[in-house]
């Protein structure tokens, strides 16, 4: 149904059980779109300052969710989608990092986790 749940109840009922329940619902994108728009979004702010603790909540929000619906895809070019669009979040989350760090213009680097960004090596 495109909904992510929070399976133990306990955890669930607690109120950071409860934020991050809202916080899935309403903030973390449902969908491949949603989650590509996002990370569109996150490509453009590099060049301004790190993000907000909000922002930066958010961004690995989506990430997580990226893995849970990879896992649940049905079909190969859905899986390859969720997990490039998490590659690339992940890629984002070091840029994030990284600033004011790194040299500039250096972007971090994913290493190995780098060959789910190009489907055809």
């Amino acid at each position: 149904m495109g909904e992510l749940h929070i399976q133990d109840e306990e955890l669930a009922s607690t109120h950071p059980g409860r934020r991050l329940r809202f916080l899935l619902q309403h903030h973390v994108p449902s969908d491949l779109e949603g989650a590509e728009q996002q990370l569109w979004q996150l490509q453009r702010l590099r060049k301004r300052p790190p993000l907000s603790p909000w922002e930066f909540e958010q961004m690995l929000l989506t990430g997580l969710s990226c893995v849970y619906r990879l896992h649940a895809a049905r079909e190969a070019e859905e899986r390859g989608r969720w997990a490039q669009v998490f590659a690339l979040l992940a890629q984002e989350t070091l840029w994030d990092l990284c600033k004011g760090f790194c040299p500039q213009d250096q972007p971090p680097s994913l290493g190995p986790w780098a060959l789910i960004l190009d489907p055809f090596p």
